[in-house]
């Protein structure tokens, strides 16, 4: 069994830490303040790191096959892994941030022809952002059959009513596209009643409500989250993506990798804590000896890299899985992976935000924000409870 990175992984993976080191934590402090005055637009700076990370042929770096850099899941893993130090900045930078990568991989997979140049282009050259709308107020969105916005053919057109929340990126200016999941049979199977159409946000009938809060936060340099409202929203038969009846099976192909980028970007979550909490410890005195001496801390230190490597190992597990046997293959790992990232990344983070005292939780550190990340990660693409009760499911199927 071989630990090492292959060639391409380790050259990309120095280029990558060049540009966090030169350009990314240099910028976060301005890019914050910028944040927060610019609206539910992007930070002016992003402009020029965008430009910088595509000189340096970081790039798209998520998507494999033709339309992006070419690298396997495994080749990709540790790469996200170093753009989670900075989540904030480093995966729009560099054109790999949600939920723009599920889209692309949507129109890269399903998408017709004439789709993909009017969106997946546009989308791989940086041009635009986009949105996933499939979450919804009024039923609970973690059983994806329960989607109630209908998607109704009249003619040449198909009408769409209904309510969507917790649509990420759909409050940034720059957003030309959402991808609406709705059900266009209700009558069907339960799996094949959902469809996905692609719907142009400034499309008539298509009304963003508000932006919401995750844990008070809004997320505006990644575009915020929306909620909207679809009133007899209209747009050609010619935006169903794949075939009516097929929403489902397009969105399980979606989430599995995205929940791969999640989870490493999150391990990268959990180094940054860990780095702070050291530094922290190491410089802060009390009851007459540093930090870092105190027992407990120790404890939180050793815990959290055990805790790390055990994770990476098993993200990695995965990552190569999704390439030798397909994400079917993987579901147990994947669904592994989803359950114990998020939530043993915020016990770490939590740890970190202690030994900070006060000041783990104010702006001059970024493990407030973090430990929000990670929180929210356990509801995103589906609860810990769901992935509990699926993996459970299949262990005991063994023995029935």
């Amino acid at each position: 069994m071989d630990f090492a990175f292959d060639t391409v992984t380790e050259d990309l993976r120095e280029r990558l830490l060049r540009f966090m080191d030169e350009c990314v934590y240099p910028a976060e402090s301005a890019f914050e303040e910028q944040a927060a005055s610019s609206g539910w637009g992007p930070p002016p700076l992003m402009a020029d790191l965008k430009d910088e990370a595509r000189k340096r042929g970081l790039w798209n770096l998520f998507l494999p096959g033709e339309h992006g850099a070419g690298l396997t899941n495994l080749q990709y893993a540790p790469l996200a892994e170093i753009m989670g130090r900075s989540p904030t900045i480093a995966p729009t930078a560099t054109n790999c941030a949600a939920p723009d990568t599920g889209n692309m991989e949507v129109l890269s997979m399903f998408g017709s022809p004439w789709q993909r140049e009017e969106w997946l282009t546009p989308l791989l050259d940086g041009e635009i952002r986009s949105a996933f709308a499939m979450t919804e107020p009024d039923v609970a969105s973690s059983d994806a059959t329960n989607i109630a916005t209908a998607i109704v053919r009249d003619g040449d057109e198909y009408v769409i009513n209904g309510r969507k929340w917790f649509i990420s990126g759909a409050m940034n200016p720059n957003c030309k596209i959402l991808i609406v999941m709705g059900k266009t049979n209700p009558d069907a199977p339960k799996h094949r009643q959902q469809s996905m159409v692609l719907v142009p946000r400034d499309t008539p009938g298509l009304d963003i409500k508000r932006g919401m809060h995750v844990f008070g936060y809004t997320d505006a340099d990644h575009g915020g989250h929306a909620e909207i409202e679809f009133r007899d929203v209209r747009v050609p038969v010619d935006n169903l993506i794949g075939e009516e009846g097929g929403g489902f099976a397009i969105a399980q192909a979606r989430l599995g990798p995205g929940r791969i980028h999640h989870c490493m970007r999150l391990i990268g979550m959990a180094e940054r804590a860990v780095e702070l909490m050291c530094r922290r410890a190491l410089a802060r005195t009390t009851f007459g000896k540093p930090v870092a001496q105190q027992g407990v801390v120790q404890d939180w230190i050793a815990e959290s890299r055990i805790k790390i490597e055990q994770l990476r190992l098993l993200v990695l597990k995965t990552a190569w899985l999704m390439d030798t046997v397909g994400n079917q293959g993987a579901h147990t790992e994947i669904q592994a992976i989803k359950i114990s990232t998020p939530i043993t990344v915020e016990w770490i983070l939590d740890k970190a935000v202690q030994v900070h005292g006060a000041g783990g939780v104010s702006q001059d550190f970024p493990l407030a924000g973090l430990w929000a990340g990670a929180r929210a990660l356990r509801l995103a693409d589906g609860p810990d409870e769901v992935h509990k009760r699926s993996l459970a499911y299949r262990e005991l199927k063994g023995y029935m």
